[in-house]
């Protein structure tokens, strides 16, 4: 978005190549909105596809309460995009590669950050050696494990859940059993998500397991996991089912301390984590970079000083705080926290999701919370109707060295 308004901008990745592991897979509206302006929904969703509804179960497959997409957006091109990771960044690297303001270089993996009163820096380690990169600022987008947030703070405030989380991606015919797009399952041992990510047949199920198990363990568990999770309780040698990626992981609630010091900021994982169920994590990350986007464009351009900063940082914490935290909490704690056979009686998001189906109230309510982790931060524009005159120096200066994205 900052190349396609003439920002250079320098892209720094550690790896060899784009992350090709299998991922996150939905966008919420509210990211779908920021791919819109990026200019990159359409052909998304033409890779991928547009998931309708969503549901809750128990671990029979008796359904308690769903929604169906549509009803949520009358316009199919502000709905969900559901399209694996991996393939997202592949169509923004054939987007970046058509860019002369944008430069990617792998095998640059950050070792530390400073900054003065006029530029930022990146240490980092290449093929050719050490090398310091300067620019106007520098954004951490490295991950949970971001080394420019290790650099700026020595905690990451929060906690990590005892439950464990294992993801998989597997070919089984879950239409058989009439599996919605996506499928919440609660029960206290075997709660889980199903959920078409292609349009070949491949599912995402992710499962809790049991804390304390090494990844071997937790390996050897999946047969007796699926047998027991899936329709038609298939074995590990009957061959109805193929499993193409198992991936155990554990899940954080975190957010930084800051998500700006001075000339460094931070976005997405790198400044907060929360628990995959809902896809808050992936949907927060994206609505993080569309709202730095106007706050770096709007410098750039004349419009605002740099104080905006301050309100990315203050807004998108609140929004985490707020928002993405008990949300993301929620749907978690939604799948082994309760009783299946109490949850319509007890949980008070099932009953509103019933309600919806009759009550415009309702489902207006869901609407407006589909929009809650967005902000428009072009509010605090101090200079709207003036472009301050630059010099041809300051011009070129910005053309060179406007951001390091990492």
């Amino acid at each position: 978005m900052l190349g396609q308004k003439g920002v250079h901008v320098h892209l720094l990745e550690k790896g060899i190549e784009i992350d090709l592991r299998p991922r996150a897979t939905h966008y919420a509206p509210s990211a779908v909105h920021e791919l819109q302006r990026a200019g990159i929904a359409d052909e998304a969703r033409a890779r991928g596809f547009t998931p309708k509804e969503i549901c809750w179960r128990k671990l029979d497959g008796t359904y308690l309460a769903g929604i169906d997409q549509r009803l949520l957006s009358t316009q199919e091109s502000e709905r969900m995009i559901c399209l694996p990771l991996d393939k997202l960044g592949t169509l923004l690297l054939e987007r970046i590669k058509e860019q002369t303001t944008v430069s990617l270089k792998y095998r640059h993996k950050i070792i530390d950050v400073g900054q003065n009163a006029e530029v930022a820096w990146v240490d980092v380690e290449t093929p050719e050696g050490k090398k310091r990169l300067e620019a106007n600022y520098v954004i951490g987008c490295d991950g949970a494990s971001s080394q420019i947030r290790r650099s700026l703070f020595s905690e990451f405030p929060g906690k990590t859940w005892e439950q464990q989380i294992v993801a998989t991606n597997v070919y089984y015919p879950f239409e058989k059993w009439d599996y919605l797009d996506a499928n919440f399952f609660i029960h206290p041992e075997h709660w889980h998500m199903v959920a078409r990510i292609s349009t070949d047949g491949m599912w995402r199920v992710s499962y809790g397991e049991i804390p304390g198990l090494s990844d071997e363990e937790l390996i050897a568990r999946q047969p007796m996991k699926f047998q027991e999770m899936f329709p038609g309780h298939p074995t590990a040698d009957s061959g109805e089912y193929r499993l193409t990626n198992i991936s155990p992981y554990k899940v954080h609630q975190r957010l930084a301390e800051r998500m700006r010091v001075g000339r460094i900021l931070l976005a997405a994982d790198a400044a907060h984590l929360c628990n995959p169920f809902g896809g808050m994590g992936l949907t927060g990350g994206i609505v993080d970079i569309g709202g730095l986007y106007d706050c770096l464009i709007g410098i750039y351009e004349g419009k605002a000083d740099d104080s905006i900063l301050d309100k990315y940082d203050e807004v998108r914490r609140r929004i985490y705080e707020e928002v993405i935290n008990p949300v993301s909490s929620g749907n978690i704690v939604r799948l082994f926290g309760q009783d299946p056979d109490k949850a319509l009686e007890n949980d008070d998001f099932l009953k509103l999701l019933v309600a919806a189906e009759k009550d415009e109230k309702a489902l207006q309510v869901l609407q407006d919370g589909m929009s809650g982790i967005m902000h428009d931060f072009t509010q605090y524009y101090n200079r709207p109707n003036k472009t301050p005159e630059k010099s041809q120096a300051e011009v070129t200066a910005n053309e060179q060295q406007a951001a390091v994205v990492v």
